[in-house]
């Protein structure tokens, strides 16, 4: 398994881990986390299959995001369809977070699963899920329509690819350390099966 190095920036801080599947040197899944003028985009991608091909679509999806990170989760949906046009594809999740509004915006295309974890539950509900919808960028796109969700400081959101059981959620504590999150999602949930890639991000409002 590896973990990722526990990250800041503005609004959140983030950590990883992943499990490349066996008998393969690079894995197809991958993340982007980078700060926007209003806030942070957070994003998970798993490429089509495994191995060289997997990892070479996920690569173009990173770029295309860090390069148009301000721009809206739908209009960077299309543009990485257009870039991974030549590629076999892949499946994402994304969510903005905005400073000014509290809020985080969020996409799927594919099974990259997300779910909002509340600190208050007295306040809503205490899971919600990312709005999942089947297609493959790249190649079929899905009618894109993004969700905005209001967030509070201390909420968490997870992001895992399908190298990761349903149900990772379940008796966790999001008040421990990120890392310590994401490295339990790998390695009790991890199927072992295909690459897996978990991003354990929590909303820190102003960034206080």
């Amino acid at each position: 398994m590896s973990r990722g190095t526990p990250q800041t920036m503005r609004l959140v801080e983030y950590a990883t881990a992943s499990m490349i599947i066996p008998g393969e040197s690079e894995s197809g899944d991958r993340y982007i986390a980078a700060p926007t003028p209003t806030g942070a985009l957070i994003a998970v991608i798993d490429g089509l299959g495994h191995g060289v091909e997997a990892a070479e679509a996920s690569k173009v999806a990173v770029a295309t995001l860090e390069r148009y990170a301000s721009e809206s989760v739908i209009a960077l949906i299309r543009r990485c369809n257009e870039a991974m046009k030549t590629t076999r594809g892949a499946v994402m999740s994304l969510a903005s977070f905005s400073a000014q509004n509290h809020t985080m915006t969020c996409l799927g295309v594919g099974n990259v699963e997300g779910v909002l974890l509340r600190t208050d539950a007295q306040a809503g509900q205490s899971r919600e899920s990312i709005l999942m919808r089947g297609g493959v960028v790249g190649f079929r796109l899905p009618t894109l329509r993004a969700l905005v969700m209001p967030v509070s400081p201390g909420d968490i959101l997870i992001l895992a690819t399908d190298g990761i059981r349903s149900g990772f959620e379940i008796n966790l504590s999001i008040s421990a350390p990120l890392q310590q999150i994401a490295d339990t999602i790998c390695s009790q949930h991890g199927k072992g099966t295909d690459d897996a890639l978990v991003l354990v991000a929590r909303y820190m409002g102003d960034g206080s």
